[in-house]
């Protein structure tokens, strides 16, 4: 049965692994509403500092699974055709808003192709670290449409219009080489490296306080529809404010004056 993997590699980091193999862990109509509850469980969580996505075995995500057995869950019966579409959408498109509303960072380790659905996947979460067969594949013209799921938002701020435009209008492909090098991800490593560097780098993204942390990934993405510099300043007054006057903040200082590791009780 296709399903959605929770497991914690590390204290304080939450894994996701979709799980469905067979179809390249595309997802059923029940995993999608299964992602929405798991984001809004984490989301209350604060034992979890830091959220990680993969997939199982040689892929990703290969986005919708076409044909999927079942119905949509959360769908009412009867309604007409572009109806079933707008409410599909309304509760799909929760899942990489959930992702940025998190108040953990999210690592995406794509671990192979990512298409569709899955694109947009690994271009919500907010840092990409991809395994050398990780390839980004436009699969939207496949069924008829364009761009889905925000992918034309979320690409072109990351490696802008020409770009993006080359990978929408041609139904592209973009390995794990290209897009190290235009940005679209952090980093390329070894297939069998994967693993262990998302634990490396999210156990020094723990280094920083939480509070800390969600506020900056608040400020970076309301940041990049800033109306001015001046906006952006005041958001960022707002969150140093915030941070550093918490016992985290000051056990952070502490902690670097001492030289030992800081301990957070999120207070």
């Amino acid at each position: 049965m296709p399903s959605i993997d929770l497991d914690s590699p590390h204290p304080g980091v939450r894994r996701i692994t979709f799980n469905n193999p067979e179809v390249l862990n595309a997802f059923a109509f029940e995993m999608y509403d299964e992602m929405v509850n798991i984001l809004e469980a984490i989301k209350y969580d604060a034992s979890i500092r830091i959220v990680v996505l993969t997939g199982t075995g040689r892929a990703f995500c290969s986005g919708h699974w076409v044909g999927a057995p079942g119905r949509q869950p959360w769908m009412a019966p009867n309604l007409g055709p572009i109806q079933q579409d707008m409410y599909s959408m309304a509760r799909i498109k929760q899942i990489p808003l959930g992702l940025r509303a998190l108040p953990q960072p999210v690592i995406c380790a794509l671990n192979g192709p990512s298409a569709g659905f899955g694109v947009a996947l690994a271009l919500a979460s907010d840092i990409i670290i991809a395994g050398r067969s990780g390839t980004f594949v436009n699969a939207f013209h496949n069924v008829g449409v364009g761009t889905e799921i925000g992918v034309s938002y979320l690409m072109a701020r990351s490696v802008g219009a020409q770009c993006t435009a080359d990978f929408l209008f041609n139904a592209g492909q973009i390995d794990a080489g290209r897009a190290e090098r235009i940005g679209l991800i952090l980093k390329m490593v070894e297939d069998d490296q994967l693993e262990e560097e998302v634990l490396r780098y999210a156990r020094g993204m723990m280094e920083n306080g939480p509070l800390d942390l969600w506020l900056t990934k608040q400020t970076l993405h309301a940041n990049l529809g800033a109306t001015s510099y001046e906006a952006a300043l005041d958001l960022e007054i707002r969150g140093v404010s915030m941070s550093k006057s918490t016992e985290d903040g000051r056990d952070k200082r502490m902690a670097k004056f001492w030289n030992r590791d800081p301990i957070y009780t999120q207070r």
